[in-house]
């Protein structure tokens, strides 16, 4: 249970995103019945959960891989509250306070991640 803390929250991400993306190669390969898709599906598997396994590790190169992702995740979602159209017109009026609490969440799981994990420090 000790890895239940803010050290670990975007290995735990990352760790997400890879059993997801395992769910999608089997359900495009044995449902869908594609061939091609589900490998490249497996190779996002793949990769996160490497990243993930590694930051587990504590091997800093993940972690810091592992923070450098985050920080383009949480860019994105500031940016798609300028500029998203599809998820504005899905989401309708509940697009702003949703994309607004993501990114902050994803901002505080960063910094935290971070600070935490002592990436920035000064030798």
């Amino acid at each position: 249970m000790k890895k239940l803390n803010f050290s670990y929250g975007l290995d735990w991400l990352m760790a997400t995103v890879a059993f997801v993306s395992s769910l999608g190669v089997l359900q495009t390969f044995i449902i869908g019945k594609h061939f091609i898709i589900p490998t490249m599906i497996l190779v996002i598997a793949v990769l996160f959960g490497n990243l993930a396994w590694y930051g587990f590790q504590q091997q800093k190169w993940a972690k810091l891989v592992n923070f450098w992702l985050a920080v383009i995740l949480t860019s994105h979602c500031f940016f798609a509250l300028f500029w998203a159209k599809k998820y504005r017109e899905i989401l309708g009026d509940a697009f702003e306070p949703t994309a607004i609490v993501i990114t902050l969440l994803l901002l505080a799981l960063t910094w935290l991640y971070a600070s935490k994990n002592q990436l920035f420090k000064q030798s």
